[in-house]
């Protein structure tokens, strides 16, 4: 349900230019973080602390199961406010070694009628040093609360032959600030990025990593694999040392929306939402059980997040269903979560996870 304020906010948010309309919201987070009785009432309204929503994973306690996924945060500029949103977990990024620009705007735009979002962002960011100094700076309260991704890529300029050499310096600089890192060869838009899904660069990279870091180390695909092709990446790359795989980043079928902005980029939001479960479900008949596994794409629901569940991801996350619902969205699923393990008569969440698989062994 959308909130009172939200319903008010978006018309006027609408129409702003959707990546200053951004750019605002986070300015709003950062200020209702600086003011302890407004960071209060936010949490009241949103955060849901119940025990049977926590689980134990990759070494640490997550509170809930609902994440924010990469691309809101880029910077770290808003991590302190998000714990008020309600979300269990959080990955910034993606962070590239140096400051980057990102692509020409406009390059950001949104599908109203189809709740969703066409990027074309280009890993805009401060770089890593940037990034670094401000998870250093970070209270640690809000670390002990927050499980903290991040999301790595490499320079736009970075030939294939180097990019290992990218990856590596970032894990070396956020392996020791975060509790857990996600490699990001899905996005579309760095020319040849996804070109690097596959074996003979993962593979290497991952050996690398854990040289490097005990940190745990995810990747993230892209939802326009040829399933039998992700799970034979995935599987490989969990072989090679992943901790799990997020599935999935934005699609490149500009068909589902009915005026796509030329000029390409990525589709998020409800129109990828059968898309991203179908890969999720192939990648969890061959991995539920071996790795974590986290589905993003289209979860804008409590029914949709519990279907992932089911399925066998232990982590959802979401971004852009938040512009078309609002920051109450996170509480909402978390208490339908709740209810529906109610319903179905789980003890907890971790009970649920995998429940519709039949490989799945009884607790």
């Amino acid at each position: 349900m959308t909130s009172p304020f939200y319903r008010l906010a978006k018309p006027l948010l609408f129409r702003l230019d959707a990546e200053r309309a951004h750019g605002l919201g986070k300015a709003a987070l950062r200020a209702a973080a600086a003011l302890p009785s407004v960071n209060r009432r936010m949490e009241a309204a949103h955060r849901v602390d119940d025990p049977r929503l926590a689980q134990d994973l990759l070494g640490h306690r997550f509170p809930a199961p609902v994440g924010l996924a990469a691309g809101f945060d880029k910077d770290g500029e808003v991590v302190a406010a998000l714990p008020a949103l309600g979300f269990g977990f959080v990955e910034i990024g993606t962070v590239t070694p140096r400051p980057q620009a990102g692509n020409p705007k406009p390059r950001l735009f949104r599908h109203p009628r189809e709740e969703a979002l066409q990027n074309r962002l280009g890993f805009n960011n401060g770089g890593a040093e940037v990034l670094a100094r401000r998870l250093d700076a970070l209270p640690p309260a809000v670390r002990r609360r927050l499980p903290l991704g991040v999301n790595l890529g490499k320079n736009k300029d970075t030939p294939r032959d180097l990019a290992l050499e990218d990856y590596r310096y970032l894990v070396e600089t956020f392996g020791p600030r975060a509790d857990y890192l996600v490699i990001n060869v899905s996005s579309p838009n760095t020319p040849g990025l996804r070109d690097m899904q596959d074996e003979s660069f993962l593979r290497p990279l991952l050996a690398s990593a854990r040289e490097i870091t005990d940190t745990p180390v995810l990747v993230k695909l892209a939802p326009d694999m040829e399933p039998a092709r992700a799970v034979d990446l995935a599987a490989s790359t969990v072989e090679a040392g992943a901790a799990g795989i997020i599935a999935t980043n934005t699609t490149t079928e500009h068909s589902l929306v009915a005026q796509p902005v030329p000029g390409g980029g990525g589709l998020s939001g409800a129109v990828l939402r059968e898309a991203s479960f179908a890969l999720f479900s192939a990648l969890a008949e061959e991995l539920f059980g071996r790795c974590l596994l986290v589905s993003v794409g289209g979860i804008d629901s409590a029914a949709e997040a519990y279907r992932r569940i089911r399925a066998g991801a232990s982590l959802v996350q979401l971004y852009t269903p938040l512009v078309f619902h609002g920051p109450r969205l996170v509480g909402d699923i978390h208490r339908g979560l709740l209810e529906l393990l109610e319903r179905d008569g789980f003890a907890d969440l971790g009970a649920a996870v995998g429940a519709d698989r039949q490989d799945r062994i009884a607790p």
